[in-house]
């Protein structure tokens, strides 16, 4: 999806014009893929605009940067405040995406990353839903993608690492060529791990079952976790297991999560109809509850919130 430039970007604790937040051609993570990120979004309420889950995604970013031991040069507190800034100073008031990210900067080229200056930066602009308001509407086409999900003794999948998503990349263009939305990717053991950016569910009758990141070699993820706990509100029961890809065929409905995709059904995989083939009444209600909690209006979610202002 095409960005729209915002007036200013937080690069190394300043504000700079988009234009210029520019690093050089030898920057070691354009090299190597060494650097950590998230994406975060933010949404109009009645009292203004606000983060959703922001403390817990920049936890979630000091913690991929932990795995990969890269010293992150600010505090938690500082890059959330930061990205509470970049949301004010470029007047997003309907709402952004909001993208920290930290990598390694130039002056050091070769393997060992451990003398590179570490560079942060935290963007926001205006982006809409990633997988389309058809697939928010309708639901998406999936496809399993013959490209296997990382072997967590590889590379390590709990963390959100910019270099790993190329393999994200690979099943989302073979998915687009082939004709479908989005791509499913297995676990070298075959189990089903997750989508090429979001976390997958399948339902069977009053039954919500996702599988467990740390084994599936899936990202543990906050709107995931989110859907989890508004799925068990609602009187379902929510549980990890270990699923192959004949459950999505045969699951009564299907849906996908992700901050940029947000909460997605899924209405085929595989050329198969899942269930009916159209949005199905849990998936309906677990979304419907979810776009209201990101907007403010459900009174038990409001400190999964953080204001700007």
């Amino acid at each position: 999806m095409p960005i729209t430039p915002t007036e200013k970007i937080w690069f190394d604790g300043e504000l700079v014009d988009w234009g210029d937040a520019n690093v050089h051609v030898l920057t070691h993570s354009l090299h190597y893929g060494s650097g950590v990120f998230e994406g975060i979004r933010a949404y109009r309420t009645s009292s203004g605009v606000a983060v959703f889950r922001l403390t817990d995604h920049i936890t979630r970013l000091f913690a991929s940067a932990k795995i990969l031991m890269i010293d992150v040069p600010f505090s938690p507190a500082e890059l959330v405040e930061a990205s509470k800034e970049v949301v004010r100073v470029n007047e997003l008031h309907d709402g952004c995406y909001i993208r920290p990210i930290v990598f390694l900067g130039d002056g050091e080229m070769g393997l060992n990353p451990l003398p590179c200056r570490v560079r942060v930066a935290v963007a926001a602009w205006s982006w809409g839903t990633y997988l389309g308001d058809e697939g928010i509407r309708n639901g998406i086409r999936l496809k399993v993608s013959s490209w296997q999900r990382h072997d967590p003794n590889a590379v390590p999948t709990a963390a959100k690492s910019t270099g790993m998503y190329l393999n994200s990349s690979l099943a989302k263009v073979e998915a687009l060529k082939a004709g479908y939305d989005e791509a499913l990717l297995l676990a070298p053991d075959g189990r089903v791990s997750e989508c090429t950016g979001e976390n997958v569910f399948v339902v069977r009758g009053n039954r919500i079952v996702s599988p467990p990141t740390s084994e599936s070699g899936a990202l543990a993820g906050i709107t995931q976790m989110s859907v989890e706990t508004i799925a068990a509100d609602l009187g379902y029961e929510v549980t990890h297991e270990a699923l192959i890809r004949s459950d999505l065929y045969l699951a009564d409905e299907a849906f996908l999560t992700g901050t940029a995709a947000e909460v997605v059904p899924i209405r085929e995989v595989d050329d198969r109809p899942v269930g009916t083939g159209r949005p199905g009444p849990v998936t309906t209600k677990v979304q419907e509850t979810y776009f209201a909690a990101v907007r403010g209006q459900v009174d038990k979610y409001k400190d999964w919130l953080e204001h700007v202002s």
